[in-house]
């Protein structure tokens, strides 16, 4: 395995049409260890060679950000099944279930007691750009390594 990093960045990201969707600016650079899964594979992977100081444009196809739009993804669903409370609207997003890893679902429509929930990642089927800026870059510590997660600037986590 090649030495893995340590980078941080800062962002904008946009859509096919050039609209602002997210942006780091004004805030805390986005920091993560290389290949640790902590952000989507195609920007992980197109930074790898990176050296801080770095201005780049990075151009991301839907199956190496959040995947293609899966259509077995999208159910109709009994109103009176779904574990939310209140008015129902296009657009809500909650949880499924009780678990932290259960899916975080989109309601897509809302016909009558039918209710259709999308469960793929609001950008799925979404090419992305990101203007990025490489803050710092170094080599990830042993411990960063075994722990798969960046340690603070004092070597503990969190």
């Amino acid at each position: 395995m090649s030495i893995r990093r340590v980078v941080s960045f800062h962002y904008t990201l946009r859509d096919p049409e050039g609209r602002v969707i997210d942006s780091s600016a004004g805030g805390a650079p986005i920091v993560y260890l290389e290949g640790a899964g902590q952000i989507i594979d195609g920007l992980d992977q197109r930074l790898r060679e990176a050296a801080a100081g770095t201005k780049t444009r990075v151009e991301v196809p839907a199956a190496e950000a959040y995947g293609e739009h899966d259509p077995r993804q999208v159910q109709d669903v009994l109103r009176d099944l779904l574990p939310v409370a209140g008015e129902l609207k296009v657009g809500d997003r909650f949880q499924v279930g009780d678990d932290a890893a259960a899916p975080i679902v989109t309601v897509v429509a809302v016909k009558g007691e039918t209710v259709t929930l999308d469960g793929n990642h609001p950008l799925a089927g979404v090419a992305l750009t990101f203007d990025v800026e490489v803050v710092s870059a170094r080599v990830a510590t042993a411990e960063e390594l075994s722990h798969g997660h960046v340690h603070g600037p004092d070597g503990r986590c969190g």
